[in-house]
């Protein structure tokens, strides 16, 4: 038995990654890029990055190719599957699990974003707070 970290440390070397600042220096450059927060909906109501895409972790792999941001910007799945796609979850455990299973469904482009929202706010980039 292995607890989630682990699972989530012993993915990590499988998956693609970038630190908070490569993330801010593509949402910055690349108004096609798709950041997507997977943090429970309970989490992103305390606050968020602007312009990401809101999608559980829970039902990621179910909705992404229905998600109106998603299929408002993109016509197909194939055309999505082409595109970077950035992960940011709490600290990064679930991004990188997340980032193996959007893989194994053909993502070409999937990256999980290190240190997660803690090194984003840790960072001082722009964090919209809800009050």
């Amino acid at each position: 038995m292995i607890t989630g970290k682990e699972l989530a440390e012993k993915t990590r070397p499988l998956v693609k990654e970038v630190d908070i600042h490569q993330l801010k220096e593509v949402m910055a450059h690349d108004e096609n890029a798709v950041v997507i927060d997977i943090r429970e909906s309970v989490e992103r109501s305390v606050g968020y990055i602007v312009n990401t895409i809101h999608i559980p972790r829970g039902v990621l792999e179910m909705k992404i190719a229905e998600h109106d941001d998603i299929v408002s910007r993109f016509p197909t799945l194939e055309a999505l599957g082409e595109q970077p796609i950035y992960l940011i979850c709490r600290s990064s455990g679930r991004s990188v699990l997340s980032a193996l299973a959007l893989d194994k469904m053909g993502f070409k482009k999937v990256y999980s974003v290190a240190g997660g929202i803690m090194a984003w706010e840790d960072a001082g980039y722009d964090y919209h707070v809800v009050y």
